[in-house]
């Protein structure tokens, strides 16, 4: 009984990472300006989740005054930069704006979160 709840949290931390490079190609396939390759959409998944745990959190506080203006919408456009960073490390995924990076990071979203509210915890 105690292996089968150490093998679940794994299952879901691949589960939510398949999710994640699925809601990439989809949105690659959406928005016009960004090419992935299958590898490239794994890859960027786990690119993505190391730069949303390491430094978003530090870029965060430090727009904190700037997003207190704006409502929370210049996180918008520090998503896009991070998506932006992410072309420039995974090789496999190009971003051929800011535009690009800003709608592909909305559709990554709504379709991660999409995908995510199917799971059955």
């Amino acid at each position: 009984m105690l292996r089968v709840l150490q093998i679940r949290p794994n299952l879901m931390t691949l589960f939510h990472w398949l999710i994640t490079a699925l809601a990439i190609g989809i949105a690659a396939y959406l928005i016009p300006g960004i090419q992935v390759t299958p590898i490239g959409a794994l890859v960027l998944a786990i690119v993505l989740a190391v730069i949303n745990i390491f430094f978003k959190p530090i870029i965060g506080l430090l727009t904190l005054p700037i997003n207190i203006v704006t409502l929370g919408l210049f996180s918008l456009v520090v998503n896009a930069l991070l998506i932006m960073l992410a072309g420039v490390i995974v090789p496999g995924f190009v971003v051929s704006g800011f535009w690009a990076a800003f709608f592909f990071s909305i559709v990554v979203s709504l379709v991660t979160a999409l995908f995510g509210s199917l799971k059955k915890d």
